[in-house]
């Protein structure tokens, strides 16, 4: 009798939680990614080049998202913490740029000198606070050429969206006393078009140990629809998810199963695939660096960088749906037991 009541009492606590992560991702708002998006993607931010005042309008925009939703400053201040990472970016002559990791104040104040910041929200965990799962997405993009406003909507406004909207909701969460049991980092990556620079910057001078890092979910373009897909739109490439962890790959099968059901296309994966994403996007800079990764991307279209990348093209209902698969990962692995092996 004992353990009949014993696996009932598991039972009940597994259908509890499922009911629970299912409440909060079902907050993800469609309305919300919309009228962020639309402010981070419009004309007068002009395609949001790292190191222009745009950039920084942007970066902004996304801190005081950070604190109107309860997040913490992270990055110590001299007086005060603060939601912005600082670095610098050295440019070359062409496209050529680099990230300076200990520069002096003259390096600085050089004209191929560019000033910038990633910008981060931190959420305390409870009794595994001390580990921490990282979500992240680039919300720099490639700014105007001949005067024409390249606005970047999915790439990668997406995925800054994305991440900015799990940030409320997962702080919504703690507030109802469910909060996560690991803490989470929600980074804003800049620099990523220059040569995923910020990330660079970030491993290299992390806010948090890297040991303490269990894993980096990146969102990189989930707005929109790959051209192999216009007819079977549920769907989402994978990248990384079984190269440093099959834990991590089984997890996200499982809550895709279990909740989101969308495909999951592993085609990028391979390594013999010629456009070899696994090391085009800032998780990468993570896996470098041993830590587990998944990398989420809508595939190839006619408007990757081009000025046509608008907010009108942005299938917001798959957004949202693919916001909430990265969702219930993260709520997998910030509240499990183990670490990701």
């Amino acid at each position: 009798m004992k353990k009949y009541f014993f696996f009932l009492l598991l039972l009940v606590n597994a259908v509890s939680d499922e009911l629970t992560v299912t409440y909060f991702a079902e907050t993800i708002s469609i309305a919300n990614l919309q009228s962020n998006l639309t402010f981070l993607a419009s004309d007068s931010l002009r395609g949001r080049l790292t190191g222009s005042k745009e950039q920084k309008i942007a970066a902004a925009f996304i801190a005081k998202h950070f604190q109107e939703h309860g997040l913490e400053a992270i990055v110590s201040g001299d007086t005060t913490n603060s939601y912005f990472q600082p670095f610098y970016i050295k440019q070359y002559f062409g496209k050529q740029h680099s990230v300076m990791l200990n520069p002096t104040d003259k390096m600085r104040r050089a004209k191929s000198v560019i000033a910038t910041e990633n910008v981060m929200g931190f959420l305390e965990g409870t009794d595994k606070k001390e580990e921490v799962l990282v979500i992240s997405a680039h919300y720099d993009h490639i700014g105007t050429k001949n005067g024409i406003v390249f606005n970047g909507a999915d790439d990668d406004g997406s995925g800054t969206v994305a991440m900015m909207e799990m940030a409320r909701v997962f702080s919504e969460a703690k507030k109802q006393g469910r909060g996560p049991r690991r803490s989470i980092l929600f980074i804003a990556f800049a620099g990523e078009e220059f040569g995923l620079l910020g990330s660079e910057y970030y491993v290299a001078k992390p806010v948090v140990p890297l040991k303490n890092t269990v894993c980096d979910l990146n969102i990189d373009m989930i707005g929109r629809i790959d051209n192999a897909y216009l007819d079977k739109k549920e769907y989402i490439f994978l990248i990384g998810s079984d190269k440093i962890s099959q834990e991590l790959h089984a997890l996200s099968e499982h809550n895709n199963e279990l909740y989101t059901k969308l495909t999951l296309d592993y085609s990028y994966n391979s390594e013999s695939h010629p456009q070899q994403l696994y090391y085009r996007s800032d998780h990468y800079n993570f896996a470098k660096n041993h830590i587990p990764i998944i990398f989420y991307f809508d595939g190839e279209h006619p408007d990757y960088h081009q000025p046509t990348d608008d907010v009108d093209k942005i299938d917001f209902g798959l957004l949202r749906k693919r916001a909430q698969l990265v969702f219930y990962t993260a709520w997998d692995i910030a509240n499990r037991e183990g670490t990701l092996k």
